[in-house]
């Protein structure tokens, strides 16, 4: 059995950083799901099946969290000391507010269009353009100063002991890495509006 109390990135043996190799997180994920499933345990003591089900519950939850860019980006914020900050704040961005309006907008409106799903392809595909351009621009920052980046000391990748190193942003880009993860947060939510509503129109054929 594993350390409970490892993060997410020690956890799969991989680097704190927000640049990852999903195929060796998928890989790893299978080898440690295997390893600690309960089923395993089924005749094992009580203790050891109360182990056996955290453990896996902790397996699942880092690999959801790591696999998504949005969730890993908060976890990194965490994992290096610095909170999201106050839930209730938004960007201050008003270009991207109004344009997250006009999208919203756009969606209510294909309800009745001729085409709606022409509409919602359209808005769908510049929800992914924002996605990729937020997802580029908090990995630049997240990883800034990381093993291998632009900014990056005489280190390597991991210690004398094989243990991943812990990249750290500048405290001075925290509040820049929050605005990219508030306004990725508004994407994924109309993102979210825009699948509903074609699968309500999808629904209706």
């Amino acid at each position: 059995m594993f350390d409970l109390s490892q993060n997410h990135f020690q956890l799969f043996g991989l680097p704190v950083s927000f640049a990852l190799d999903t195929e060796m997180l998928a890989e790893r994920y299978r080898i440690l799901r295997q390893t600690v499933h309960p089923d395993l345990f089924a005749t094992a003591g009580d203790r050891e099946k109360r182990l056996a089900l955290q453990a896996s519950t902790l397996v699942n939850e880092a690999y959801q969290t790591l696999r998504d860019p949005l969730a890993r980006a908060s976890y990194l914020l965490l994992v290096r000391g610095a909170s999201l900050g106050d839930d209730q704040q938004t960007t201050q961005d008003m270009a991207f507010l109004m344009e997250q309006m006009e999208l919203r907008e756009a969606l209510a409106a294909a309800r009745q269009a001729p085409e709606p799903y022409v509409i919602i392809e359209r808005v769908r595909a510049r929800l992914s353009s924002l996605a990729d351009e937020l997802i580029a621009a908090l990995g630049a920052r997240l990883d800034a100063g990381a093993p291998g980046g632009a900014d990056a000391p005489a280190v390597p990748a991991e210690s004398a002991t094989g243990t991943p190193q812990m990249s750290v942003a500048p405290a001075s880009d925290v509040p820049a890495i929050r605005e990219l993860i508030r306004k990725l947060q508004f994407v994924r939510k109309c993102e979210v509006e825009a699948e509903a509503l074609e699968a309500a129109l999808d629904e209706a054929l």
